[in-house]
């Protein structure tokens, strides 16, 4: 009998999406995408990876899958956003996997590394870097200005009007979207009505615990920085090994934007495959 594809699993009420492909008796690689794009980004990766025999899996995280967009910014917390990856690990079973996140989908991953370690064989964190080293860089570099856009997410309507409208669309081009990025942000996330959810992780920010952000990563772990990224600064990057205890290496990508995966998808694959090991 053919092992079935899983496309779909449960946390409590909510139900998340997955693009579960690649060879079926592939090493399981698990694939959480950050804003404002969904398990599709992955697509161009995820082909380098299948070529090496791993198996992924993508899901569209909470806020993104239409069965999973609680209304209450409250909803969106780390350690709902931890937990829902949990489920799914535990849904591919048996066993721990390679974890892999860009932007928000890398801080869900710092978390479930440091949380739930054994559930976690390794982990590749492309642009965002560990809690501890973003938020230490938030104070000692230029950080806070690059994230200025936060605190503009804070603003109940407003932001979503304007990401809804087009109006925000120079902003998008300006951190290196391509014109078809941007319209398929529009396509994906704005039509699709998962806009309101993705901003819900940067209103629940200011609720994270820091006892559950701030926990070293025991996990062999690779960061990948774009040294053109106009949203992660270099300090972060430069002392993110200070919250790594287990084996570790940083790369840098010369001349990319923070959209790793598709500028770079052949190079960011690389990473993982070095980092998974084959």
């Amino acid at each position: 009998m053919t092992e079935p594809r899983l496309t779909q699993f449960r946390n409590g009420p909510h139900t998340f999406d997955v693009i579960d492909s690649g060879p079926l008796d592939g090493t399981p690689v698990v694939l959480l995408h950050g804003f404002p794009q969904r398990a599709s980004a992955w697509n161009q990766v995820a082909e380098h990876l299948h070529a090496r025999g791993l198996r992924t899996y993508a899901p569209d995280q909470r806020g993104y899958s239409p069965g999973a967009r609680p209304k209450s910014r409250f909803a969106y917390g780390m350690a709902a956003l931890t937990s829902d990856i949990v489920a799914l690990i535990d849904a591919i079973g048996p066993g721990p996997v390679h974890l892999v996140g860009h932007d928000w989908g890398a801080a869900v991953a710092w978390s479930v590394a440091g949380n739930h370690p054994d559930r976690v064989t390794s982990l590749t964190a492309a642009s965002v870097p560990h809690p501890g080293a973003f938020i230490r860089s938030m104070f000692t570099s230029g950080q806070a200005l690059k994230s200025y856009y936060m605190a503009l997410f804070q603003l109940p309507v407003l932001p979503e009007r304007m990401l809804a409208s087009g109006r925000a669309d120079s902003m998008l081009r300006g951190g290196g979207m391509t014109r078809e990025m941007v319209e398929q942000f529009h396509t994906e996330i704005v039509d699709h009505g998962a806009l309101r959810g993705g901003l819900g992780y940067y209103r629940s920010i200011l609720r994270a615990n820091p006892g559950q952000l701030g926990k070293k990563i025991a996990v062999p772990t690779t960061y990948v920085w774009s040294d053109n990224d106009v949203a992660l600064g270099r300090k972060g990057a430069e002392i993110n090994h200070r919250w790594v205890s287990g084996p570790y290496e940083l790369e840098i990508v010369q001349g990319a934007t923070h959209w790793l995966l598709d500028e770079r998808p052949a190079e960011l694959a690389n990473s993982i495959i070095k980092r998974v090991g084959i």
